[in-house]
């Protein structure tokens, strides 16, 4: 079937986002937002400052494509 890598790396993504809101400390997001050397600023996305969101934006992708990479070959490694 195609498409359930899709699902996987969206599954993951939300789970990290939603994570990283509940504790902002949760790596890598905030180390690479501090490397980037991006101001931190108060303003509010959605009742969310918008360094917290870029931090949990950063996990989710990161976490999302590490495990749809381990489930891709993963899945192709069963396949055979």
């Amino acid at each position: 079937m195609k498409g359930e890598g899709a699902i996987v790396f969206i599954t993951v993504f939300i789970v990290f986002l939603a994570v990283t809101l509940g504790y902002p400390e949760f790596p890598p997001g905030k180390i690479l937002y501090e490397l980037l050397g991006i101001l931190e600023t108060e303003y509010l996305v959605l009742g969310v400052p918008a360094n917290l969101l870029v931090n949990a934006i950063i996990n989710g992708v990161i976490y999302g494509v590490i495990l749809w990479l381990v489930f891709t070959f993963g899945y192709k490694r069963m396949k055979s």
